[in-house]
């Protein structure tokens, strides 16, 4: 039976008698076919008889370097990354599997974290093979991985103007990633057109969709969005985006529904019931967007924007003692940070319990030196605390630092008019 017979078999399901006609052929075949049936190992997973059969040749014809290449695939599926490396630095540099053997080496040695070494690699490539358009992919994918985009792109462009051994939009949505990583948007958005047209890649609709997003095409952005929404409503990191695309479009109540719908999906995610906080508090919807941050702070008490939140939401819902019973939950788990103890204090102020406050006040007086809420804060608790004329210091403080502030101003003439 012949190796493509033999394949073809696999193929149709009948893996059994395959494998017997594969064993067979390994002792009958000649040289090429031996080959043939070590591809036929490899694809079906079969690595060690794939390896068995590469280091026989190997030893026959130690010149091929397109033996060296396969083997050290199989060894890099083994996960034996170092001897891959070493079977590729066997290939000579005139070798024609030499060229394929620097892309392999410049991965491996990127998976390692050598990334200079990597690039060295690449560079050799280029140098060797100008032209090769695999190489200059190679680079423009090194490069993008590693945060360098305006690097890369110039290598994309290449791969992409002389493509012919891949599909261009494989290209189109890279240079659109680096493009937009870039903060050049607008090109961003012609390539990721450009490639969605022949594709649906996932993490390209999340891109285009939050490309959109920064160029304030919030339609757009809501297009894509959904797009992804309907292939995958797993990946959750659409739904804050959709929700901000949806509230800049003054559509607060998709906005909501939308965060709730990811909310399903990732009941953990402190981040969407901060933000539907947010948009309930915007929406007047006081009760929802309280329970909102209780949910988030439940999660994590040391989610320091839905404590201030909330405080902030408290105070001025002049509830004290719930500040007061807030904060001291949260200390009590471990947290402790100035704005707690800010807000513990205006909390003791405003419930007469004027010592602890003016504790608290002077323990993070020195924290808050240059906020002119605290100051402001503070001065006025000091006046009413009896430390007038240093508190009517501190508010003169705040009107040096913000002209505008002609409440203070006529607070402090009449404190000044009142000696």
């Amino acid at each position: 039976m012949k190796i493509e017979d033999v394949i073809s078999l696999i193929e149709s399901g009948d893996i059994e008698t395959g494998l017997a006609q594969l064993a067979k052929l390994e002792q009958t075949g000649d040289h090429e076919t031996t080959y043939m049936v070590a591809q036929a190992y490899y694809q079906l997973g079969h690595l060690t008889n794939a390896k068995r059969l590469i280091d026989e040749l190997i030893m026959l014809y130690p010149d091929e370097g397109e033996l060296y290449t396969f083997a050290a695939e199989i060894l890099i599926d083994s996960d034996e990354e170092d001897e891959a490396i070493d079977m590729l630095l066997e290939i000579k540099e005139q070798d024609s599997a030499f060229l394929q053997a620097q892309l392999f080496l410049a991965d491996l040695y990127q998976m390692q974290g050598l990334e200079e070494v990597a690039e060295q690699k690449l560079l050799k490539a280029a140098k060797l093979a100008p032209n090769e358009e695999i190489v200059a992919l190679g680079l423009g994918e090194f490069y993008l991985e590693r945060g360098d985009y305006q690097k890369s792109i110039p290598y994309l462009k290449k791969a992409l103007h002389s493509s012919e051994t891949f599909e261009a939009y494989q290209v189109e949505l890279r240079l659109a990633e680096a493009f937009s990583a870039s903060g050049e948007f607008e090109e961003a958005l012609i390539y990721y057109e450009k490639g969605l047209k022949k594709t649906e890649e996932l993490s390209a609709y999340f891109g285009y969709g939050y490309t959109a997003f920064q160029v304030e095409d919030y339609e757009k952005a809501i297009v894509q969005f959904k797009k992804l929404k309907e292939l995958d409503p797993n990946y959750t990191s659409l739904y804050p985006y959709l929700a901000k695309s949806y509230e800049a479009m003054h559509n607060l109540d998709e906005a909501l529904h939308t965060i709730n719908e990811g909310l399903k999906i990732d009941e953990y995610n402190e981040a969407l019931y901060t933000q539907a906080a947010k948009i309930s508090f915007k929406m007047n919807n006081l009760i929802a967007g309280e329970n909102y941050l209780r949910d988030v702070i439940a999660l994590n008490p040391s989610h320091v924007e839905a404590v201030q939140m909330l405080s902030s939401f408290l105070r001025t819902e002049e509830r004290f003692e719930e500040l007061l019973e807030l904060l001291s939950h949260v200390k009590e788990l471990g947290e402790d940070d100035p704005f707690h103890t800010w807000y513990e204090g205006v909390a003791q102020w405003k419930e007469e319990e004027f010592e602890k406050a003016y504790q608290a006040f002077q323990q993070v007086n020195d924290h808050f030196q240059e906020d002119l809420d605290f100051l402001e804060d503070y001065g006025q608790f000091l006046i009413e605390y009896g430390k007038r004329e240093l508190g009517i210091q501190i508010l003169k403080k705040v009107i040096t630092l913000d002209s505008s502030r002609d409440d203070l101003v006529e607070i402090v003439e009449q404190l000044d008019n009142s000696y």
